[in-house]
């Protein structure tokens, strides 16, 4: 059993987090370092281990130098590494942001459950704007990356991006049951638009900026979220004060999906 603090916190914690040098990742890394927890990061460039989370290759680095660094147990693994609407080609956003986080959630799973831990997704409020039917989100929740990443090079970059959201969503919901008798509590939190270094490559492209900064400007509690409020709410559900959260999509965007889906939760 894990010594809990007076705040419910499990003390010096395990974690494992990729994408942590800018933005929500880079935040969270943060928040947990500054609460004592260690945290194993994996990034592109700079990072504790060194990946390319777009190719199988590296994911398979990654989940190597993760495995050699913690073999007693993690806490919680939190894929954060993920790329915007505006990445180019197309086939590298579901290669990052639905498979590279699947394959590692899967390597990970057995390093979680050794200390009843959580792997928590990081979603979009935008995942709901694409079918659930759609050819592409069914590609990938099948496993079919090569078909995915050709599907996708004929669409857009919102439907390469929202559809990845939507089908990391899916398989964490189709996963819950399995996991949770494994001792593994799935959940993810589904921001809004957040300023972070890839949100101003979006705003600064010609097709999509405008429509994010309209968009930005309807948000119900007004403005848009700063890395820090999405974190804040991450680390929530990491803690030992979520333990019953398990198979939830928490939205973070000051209402904007309860705008444009009142009758759905």
């Amino acid at each position: 059993m894990r010594i809990l603090s007076q705040f419910g916190e499990a003390a010096m914690a395990l974690y494992a987090l990729t994408g942590g040098t800018t933005g929500i990742g880079g935040e969270l890394k943060k928040q947990l370092l500054d609460l004592g927890h260690e945290v194993i990061s994996v990034d592109i460039k700079e990072g504790d281990i060194t990946a390319d989370l777009s190719t199988p290759e590296g994911r398979a680095t990654a989940i190597a130098g993760i495995r050699e660094r913690a073999p007693d147990g993690l806490d919680g693994f939190i894929p954060c590494a993920g790329l915007p609407p505006v990445a180019r080609p197309l086939g590298l956003i579901p290669a990052v942001n639905y498979f590279g986080v699947v394959e590692m959630a899967e390597g990970l799973r057995d390093l979680v459950a050794k200390r009843r831990g959580t792997i928590l997704l990081v979603a979009s409020n935008s995942a709901p704007m694409v079918p659930k039917d759609d050819p592409y989100v069914e590609l990938c929740l099948a496993g079919d990356e090569g078909a995915a990443l050709s599907d996708i090079a004929s669409k857009d970059g919102h439907t390469a991006y929202a559809g990845s959201k939507r089908a990391v969503s899916a398989w964490m919901r189709r996963n819950v049951v399995s996991y949770a008798k494994e001792g593994v509590r799935l959940n993810a939190v589904a921001p809004g638009i957040t300023m972070t270094p890839l949100t101003e490559q979006v705003m600064a492209d010609e097709e999509l900026g405008q429509a994010m900064r309209d968009f930005g400007e309807m948000v119900p509690w007004g403005g848009t979220a700063q890395p820090a409020q999405i974190a804040n709410v991450m680390r929530f559900l990491l803690s030992a004060e979520s333990d019953f959260v398990c198979g939830s999509v928490i939205f973070i965007d000051g209402g904007s999906d309860a705008m444009l889906r009142p009758d759905d939760f």
